[in-house]
């Protein structure tokens, strides 16, 4: 390639669960995932959120004292360190832990939500959860809240699809992290950095579904991939 990343304009970073595994916060698919442990029809639906709001927000509380419990990897602070330097870098996440934000990036659009804030239909409101009483999980109008997540099934904020749109259409280099790429409409984003003629770089422990669409693969922990990336002056031995 004979560049480093710090020979990059505008940087698009797609982050999956890959990145906060190592963090200790379980992936979503696979062996182990969460949603091999839970009907994601009985916590992660709006029809489920109808039937038993309180069951919802006690899967999301556990959901959120476990993340509570974890710190931001090497991965997340590396990913901060590169936005200090290179100013148009946008973090484009699935994550739904709020680590890159507590690792110190700042340019992020949480593509499917946030643990940490509840919302208002009735009102359009959003609330952070941290000032919320939140033993009865309803808003002050006496509507319920519900987890501001994109959950399965709900359409994407059209405001955050739009930025990321944006952003991807106009970078030189995409590096798609720890996603599996099977999860739509996010899943089309690494073809559309692709389109527009971006360089582009998956970091994954495995192949995944997306990678024929990347020009270099490195394989191995996010955080280790990222730091030898961002520490070369040339980003050399990347398997095609």
């Amino acid at each position: 390639m004979g560049k480093s990343l710090r020979d990059f304009k505008k940087v698009v970073i797609f982050t999956g669960a890959g990145i906060s595994a190592e963090s200790g916060i379980p992936t979503y698919r696979g062996k182990g995932g969460t949603w091999d442990q839970y009907n994601w029809e009985d916590y992660a639906c709006q029809a489920a959120f109808y039937r038993d709001p309180e069951k919802v927000w006690e899967f999301h509380e556990m959901r959120r004292a476990t993340v509570a419990d974890c710190e931001p990897n090497e991965g997340h602070c590396i990913i901060a360190e590169m936005e200090a330097e290179l100013p148009e870098l946008t973090v484009v996440t699935q994550n739904i832990d709020g680590l890159h934000q507590m690792a110190g990036s700042k340019n992020v659009l949480e593509f499917h939500g946030s643990l940490w804030r509840a919302r208002c239909e009735k009102e359009n409101r959003i609330h952070d959860i941290s000032e919320l009483e939140m033993e009865s999980w309803k808003c002050d109008c006496g509507a319920w809240l519900r987890p501001d997540i994109v959950w399965f099934g709900d359409g994407m904020k059209e405001d955050v699809l739009g930025k990321a749109t944006k952003a991807i259409r106009q970078c030189d280099l995409f590096i798609g992290i720890g996603t599996s790429g099977v999860v739509y409409p996010a899943a089309s984003l690494p073809s559309l950095a692709l389109e527009n003629g971006a360089t582009m770089i998956e970091i994954n422990l495995e192949q995944t579904p997306a990678s024929a669409l990347y020009e270099y693969c490195a394989r191995g922990p996010a955080s280790q991939m990222l730091q030898d990336l961002w520490e070369a002056e040339e980003i050399l031995g990347l398997n095609p």
